[in-house]
């Protein structure tokens, strides 16, 4: 419908239905782009709690591997008297 009125006359000799026509296409564009802001948020938020559990995993993970290196270290001092 925009496109139409746009190629009349009206739209160039009446600034307000120029600027009404401009709203109106803008808005829809508006629209849109909040329509797929949401689903990317929706989508990152689904991604990002699944990275954070894996990085707590690998956290303890790390933090077991660090306490048997400095039960060794421990045991290494031990032995070397």
């Amino acid at each position: 419908m925009c496109k139409i009125v746009a190629e009349t006359e009206l739209y160039e000799t009446d600034k307000e239905v120029e600027n009404l026509i401009g709203w109106v296409c803008l808005s829809g564009q508006i629209k849109e782009n909040n329509s797929i802001i949401r689903n990317l948020t929706r989508d990152y938020k689904k991604i990002e709690l699944d990275c954070r559990e894996g990085v707590r995993a690998q956290l303890e993970r790390m933090k077991e591997l660090c306490k048997e290196r400095n039960s060794l270290y421990e045991k290494q001092n031990d032995l070397k008297g």
